[in-house]
């Protein structure tokens, strides 16, 4: 039996599809240490955390005195990275989510702009009201994160006969940095938010980054909470400035009486970008292929932080 122990937070046999099998030179365990902790902790080799139950599949790892690696099924890491120990690697979910979170994107998008909330509520209260509202065709997109995600939601954009424009950390061909948005956001009509949590990026959508934008711009949020400033987004929604459409939240899940509920041109979805039908099997794809290259001792891919 291999000395290898691997946890995941489902069946292995949930590996095995059309593209391969998973290796079976390395021994599975089924874990979800934050219900149960097996007295196999420290015989861990690489650990794949259970998706959407927060800091807490951070708790385990200082038991871990075996890990190598800990492979997350998120595209962030900043429930676990401050915590996993020197030496071991960090992977991430970066391609497991892609294309959930830029259909929620465009999604929340289109309801915002069409004025599908006000629509539901109509038709719960048996109201039928017309009116005008914008089209997504003809209108200044800025992508702010143009990574993998950023990506795919431009991709499901463009047939939609918008201008895209690419926002990134850093300069590239095609892409301007996030220097540049003081200049960016006052002709952007709809500014998407794709980027992960860092340092950097906590925070960095407040009073100022508001102001900057255009009176009546639609600010959609797919990344993390805590780079919106709340309380900058809950006074700029009562102003009657902007429109504000998220999956995330700072605190979540977000609390009954938070003010933010009661904003105006407000639209909330409950974090779920990427839990749609065409997460699992790319992240059992991911995983497979990770192990594979693990228990080969090829490199590694999604590589966050470690030993290189």
């Amino acid at each position: 039996m291999s000395d290898r122990l691997v946890w995941l937070p489902f069946d292995p046999a949930e590996l095995s599809d059309e593209g391969g099998d998973p290796p079976d030179d390395l021994r599975y365990e089924v874990v979800d240490p934050t219900e149960h902790v097996p007295d196999s902790v420290g015989e861990v080799r690489f650990y794949v955390p259970p998706y959407q139950v927060g800091p807490r599949v951070g708790d385990v790892l200082p038991r871990m005195t075996s890990l190598e690696v800990v492979q997350t099924l998120t595209a962030g890491v900043d429930n676990v990275r401050g915590r996993v120990p020197d030496g071991v690697l960090l992977c991430n979910g970066r391609g497991i989510h892609d294309t959930s979170t830029a259909e929620l994107a465009l999604t929340l998008v289109l309801a915002s702009l069409r004025g599908v909330p006000g629509f539901v509520r109509d038709q719960d209260r048996r109201v039928w009201r017309t009116g005008w509202h914008p089209a997504l065709a003809d209108r200044r997109v800025l992508v702010v994160g143009y990574g993998a995600v950023g990506e795919a939601v431009e991709r499901r954009l463009v047939p939609f006969e918008v201008e895209v424009v690419r926002v990134a950390r850093r300069a590239r061909d095609g892409v301007h940095p996030i220097a540049d948005l003081p200049r960016l956001l006052p002709d952007a009509d709809v500014v998407v938010l794709t980027l992960p949590l860092t340092d950097e990026t906590r925070g960095l959508v407040d009073a100022e980054f508001l102001a900057a934008m255009k009176d009546g711009a639609l600010l959609v949020n797919v990344a993390r909470g805590a780079v919106v400033d709340t309380d900058a987004v809950v006074t700029a929604l009562h102003a009657g400035r902007l429109h504000y459409a998220t999956d995330v939240a700072a605190e979540e899940p977000l609390p009954a009486d938070h003010p933010l509920w009661d904003a105006p041109n407000l639209l909330v979805s409950p974090h779920v970008g990427g839990a749609s039908s065409a997460m699992w099997p790319r992240a059992h794809r991911l995983v497979r292929d990770q192990l594979h290259r693990y228990a080969a001792g090829e490199d590694l891919v999604n590589i966050m932080s470690g030993p290189y």
